[in-house]
């Protein structure tokens, strides 16, 4: 992980939740690395926006462009002229999306298919999704949004017959201090000289987002249409990053919270008998496909019963690594 095997020279690039800590970290690798003609910051959130534009403000290749990814016509108008679409818009806040249950799928779900209908409207060639190990026999609406998204994006590419558009997602785990996740948590409640555990048993995967885009940019360029891409990552143990970050605190253990689970999993062991164990990672194909797929090499490669899980992965974070990962996140206001 980590090598860049799409060419983005001269090509337009819009991105939706450009404004995210993913899409931010999009931006600047994509200006690093590459040389576009254009790249379309796409998102609703207007002071982000004025912020990013600040940032960038001797940037002339960026285009920064309000709007909603449930408004079909402003993201068709969005889209129009783009090589690559990466679809990064989503509410991702478990509780919120529980709350405001419309809210979350109109976003999550109906904004996925929008995504798609403005992408064939307009012959993008290639479009990806952003996806989650919650998306996984999910337990949470968050979840079952993505794991819709994640078909939609699939199959989508069945209603590109007459079209060049093609589309793959991308699943991956937790981000390494992205927002709402437990390392600036720990870290402002490490202050107070007691953290908050939901169970001691509890793991998750770890990706850092330098990771987590070099993945994206690493599968944009291998993707045929209809893939969900899975990158090999290392799981962590909730309570060594408790060592890691407040080893001194008082721990005070208070139940999973509603929506959650012990362990997270990236590959089912479903999925794992139409998925193939590439050299970078698993690509997971759709079961249903009327068009010609990629050929990403012989199907059956993984094992009877093999299941990508959090609690049973053969790479554990140690505490030192851990450590090391959350140098420079600041705590949760």
């Amino acid at each position: 992980m980590g090598k860049t095997s799409v060419n983005l020279d001269g090509k337009t690039i819009l991105i939706t939740g450009a404004t995210g800590s993913f899409g931010k970290a999009l931006i600047a690798r994509i200006l690093d690395e590459h040389e576009p003609r254009a790249v379309r910051l796409y998102s609703r959130d207007e002071l982000k926006q004025s912020e990013l534009q600040r940032h960038y403000a001797d940037e002339d290749r960026l285009r920064f462009m309000l709007g909603d990814v449930r408004d079909l016509p402003r993201l068709t108008r969005a889209s129009r002229g783009v090589d690559v679409i990466v679809h990064a818009a989503a509410m991702k806040q478990v509780p919120a999306c529980e709350y405001n249950p419309f809210e979350a799928v109109q976003t999550n779900l109906i904004g996925a298919e929008n995504v798609v209908s403005a992408a064939i409207e307009n012959d993008v060639p290639v479009t990806m999704a952003l996806s989650t190990d919650k998306a996984v026999n999910p337990v949470n609406l968050y979840g079952a949004t993505k794991l819709a998204a994640e078909k939609v994006f699939a199959q989508g590419n069945a209603y590109a017959a007459d079209s060049q558009a093609r589309f793959a997602s991308v699943r991956y785990g937790n981000v390494v201090g992205s927002r709402g996740s437990v390392i600036p948590l720990f870290l402002a409640q490490a202050q107070t000289g007691a953290i908050t555990i939901t169970d001691e048993r509890m793991t998750r995967f770890w990706i850092t987002l330098e990771q987590a885009v070099a993945f994206v940019l690493e599968c944009l360029g291998r993707m045929g249409g209809g893939e969900t891409f899975v990158p090999r990552i290392p799981s962590m143990r909730v309570l060594d990053i408790a060592e890691a970050l407040a080893p001194e605190c008082e721990r005070k253990i208070i139940g999973i919270r509603p929506g959650e689970k012990l362990h997270e999993v990236l590959v089912t062991d479903d999925e794992a008998r139409h998925t193939i164990d590439a050299d970078f990672g698993y690509v997971i194909l759709p079961e249903y496909a009327s068009w010609t797929m990629r050929d990403h090499g012989p199907r059956g490669t993984l094992p009877d019963g093999f299941r990508y899980a959090s609690d049973s992965n053969d790479r554990w974070l140690t505490v030192a690594e851990l450590r090391e990962m959350a140098a420079g996140v600041t705590a949760a206001a």
